[in-house]
């Protein structure tokens, strides 16, 4: 199995978190964005990581590799296993990705002007903190189990500093919880050098 990925993509980060809390063996093949090889090119029309290969497969964008890891390595399950819990954790992605992973696209471009940064910016955190209340009461996003709404919510979380991103003292309880994430050897394992000094 081979994952072309990015040494501080948080979207590649998805996918190597996903990998190590499955203990699958992959072998990641380290991206330059700014001097992509031609073969990411031929593997991903859209010309970005993170790209599985396993045998004659290939997929790209995080959300549908990941779910695919999930069914391909059943142990531990990331995903309900209940049909009406799936749907809602699919939604619950989905609405990550327009609400918070478009902004955090933004913020990745080294080329975006500062103006669509700073409302990048104040709406991912708009959003982060209406997330804390659920956190009051849960010890993850959809109660006590570790799910994959966790691990595609964790690489923001870690790159909030990076970002310039501030949450308020009502966030409280999502920065507890991320602290929860970011111990966990499977997160640890998945960071690159690269990653391990955004945050100290």
């Amino acid at each position: 199995m081979i994952l072309y990925t990015s040494s501080t993509c948080p979207f590649s980060h998805r996918c190597r978190f996903v990998l190590k809390e499955k203990g699958a063996d992959f072998n990641p093949i380290e991206v330059d964005p700014a001097n992509k090889p031609a073969e990411l090119i031929s593997l991903n029309p859209y010309g970005d990581v993170p790209v599985l290969i396993e045998r004659d497969l290939t997929l790209y964008q995080s959300t549908i590799i990941n779910e695919y890891l999930d069914e391909r390595f059943p142990h531990p399950q990331l995903m309900p296993a209940d049909p009406i819990m799936r749907a809602r954790a699919r939604l619950f992605i989905y609405t990550f990705e327009r609400e918070l992973f478009t902004f955090v696209r933004y913020l990745e471009k080294r080329d975006a002007d500062e103006r669509r940064k700073a409302i990048a910016r104040n709406q991912i955190r708009e959003q982060l903190v209406q997330l804390s209340p659920i956190l009051t009461k849960n010890k993850y996003l959809m109660g006590d189990d570790f799910t994959m709404l966790d691990i595609t919510l964790a690489p923001l979380l870690w790159r909030l500093g990076l970002y310039g991103i501030e949450l308020p003292r009502s966030a409280a309880p999502l920065l507890k919880y991320a602290e929860s994430v970011f111990s966990r050897n499977s997160f640890i394992d998945s960071m690159t050098p690269s990653e391990k000094v955004m945050r100290r």
